[in-house]
């Protein structure tokens, strides 16, 4: 399977990964084959791209990090967490902790994680679908600087509410297409305090995560809000839940903004490293993340187009690629793959939405 942009699907076309709705009912499944109509429906509701399978791709499998249960149950718990929330209920702690252990549980028995993040988010389920991925990277990142059970949890509650305080901001405001007023602005930063004071009524979530909540927006320079720590002022926890989330924001669409690819968002935080971000806490979150995720469409330096079909941990920026020649119609000849760890005179110069 590889991914493509859906303004480049083609009735016929084969959906290599089962696509859902907000509510966790299944809108197509794989294996199905793609009329106009399901085209015009995916563009509807906002989904950017997807996964095909082709006779040449059908043995690339992208497999999730975390089940697909795992991850519907727990997006359909801070969607019911941030309505009750709404509606002045208290939040069920136990279905939280029950959500974040089970992710862990599937991160820990994962030998080698390397995130292909393969979520497929509508536009308008951003929320609840960002709530995890931070929650998966968070704890991903945790495991790589060796937290023990206690600590990842802690970790993953946080980072999982991290953005409670949301709710309480004019969807307007957090939706506008347009550059956000000074007064807005100051509005969108006090979701954390307003997070905080939500968490902190129960005693059962720990001070840690819910430090959290108040802190992933505060910066390793001290630019950031709403108490306008730095360095190693911040905690811990907060500095890791701040990667996590930028990360995610960046690589995902928005009413305002289009999404940056993997390796853009990686080469930012890289960029950003003891400015605003922990430094040494990038290193350990980017040796967890694919910078060219499997099923990616790329141009080699070469010219030739290709298709990423792994990724290795200790190479992760020279992936192994499937090449294609001589395209005839819709059928690729002489296909061969190339381990660009072995190639250092060839590089990627360009991630494509299709292939050309």
């Amino acid at each position: 399977m590889f991914r493509i942009n859906v303004n480049f699907l083609k009735p016929g076309m084969t959906l290599a990964k089962t696509i859902y709705g907000n509510d966790g009912q299944v809108l197509l499944s794989s294996g199905v084959n793609l009329r106009e109509s399901y085209i015009q429906k995916l563009k509807k509701i906002g989904i950017s791209s997807l996964y095909i399978d082709t006779r040449e791709t059908a043995d690339i499998v992208i497999e999730d990090v975390i089940c697909e249960q795992n991850r519907f149950e727990a997006k359909n718990i801070i969607r019911t967490t941030m309505n009750d929330v709404y509606k002045g209920r208290s939040i069920e702690t136990k279905e939280i902790f029950n959500a974040v252990s089970n992710i862990l549980d599937d991160l820990l028995g994962n030998k080698d994680i390397m995130l292909n993040l393969s979520d497929i988010k509508a536009a308008d389920d951003y929320t609840f679908g960002h709530s995890v991925n931070v929650c998966v990277l968070s704890l991903v990142t945790g495991i790589a600087m060796g937290y023990n059970r206690e600590r990842l949890e802690k970790l993953g509650v946080g980072a999982v509410l991290h953005d409670i305080g949301k709710i309480a901001i004019p969807i307007d405001i957090l939706n506008k297409p347009g550059k956000l007023t000074d007064t807005e602005y100051k509005i969108i930063q006090e979701h954390p305090r307003l997070g905080y004071e939500i968490v902190k009524k129960h005693p059962s979530i720990s001070s840690l995560s819910a430090m959290v909540v108040l802190t992933h927006h505060e910066r390793y320079d001290g630019t950031g809000y709403p108490l306008g720590k730095k360095g190693e002022e911040i905690y811990e926890f907060s500095r890791i839940v701040a990667i996590a989330d930028v990360y995610d924001a960046l690589t995902s669409d928005r009413v305002y903004k289009k999404k940056a690819l993997p390796h853009e968002a990686i080469e930012y935080l890289i960029a950003m490293g003891n400015n605003q971000f922990d430094g040494d806490i990038v290193k350990k979150f980017i040796q967890h993340v694919a910078p060219y995720p499997v099923g990616t469409i790329v141009r080699l330096s070469t010219g030739v187009q290709g298709i990423v079909v792994a990724v290795d941990k200790n190479c992760p920026n020279r992936p192994k690629v499937r090449c294609f020649w001589n395209k005839q119609g819709d059928t690729y000849l002489n296909e061969v793959e190339v381990n660009l760890a072995n190639l250092p005179s060839i590089k990627i110069s360009a991630v494509l939405e299709k292939l050309e």
